[in-house]
């Protein structure tokens, strides 16, 4: 026996799927706020704390490396913790939101 109406079926039963990932997605991104990385350069001397959003939320500084004769190091310091970080972050948005790209072949996500 042929039932009719399948095809139908099968596209709601997709359009329900792209809602449930949208959903998903969007809590992923959200919770991604709320996550950060520390980059760290100079053996900790310079920490910066990055958030999913790639915004910096903290800078911390060893008094030790703050040289006033030196603030060229200061800076490469904080430069180089700040690359750490937001490197990091990259890669835990991409892990994180790589799982709903995966398999699917969308333009413009990237």
């Amino acid at each position: 026996m042929m039932r009719g109406g399948g095809g139908m079926g099968n596209m709601q039963k997709m359009m329900k799927q792209m809602q449930k990932m949208q959903k998903d997605m969007e809590k992923a991104q959200e919770e991604l706020v709320e996550k950060t990385v520390e980059g760290t350069a100079g053996g900790g001397m310079v920490v910066v704390v990055v958030n999913g959003h790639k915004q910096v939320v903290e800078v911390k500084i060893k008094e030790d490396v703050v040289d006033p004769d030196d603030i060229e190091m200061l800076q490469d310091l904080v430069l180089a913790a700040t690359n750490d970080a937001l490197k990091q972050i990259d890669e835990l948005v991409n892990s994180t939101m790589g799982q709903f790209t995966k398999g699917m072949n969308m333009p413009g996500l990237f």
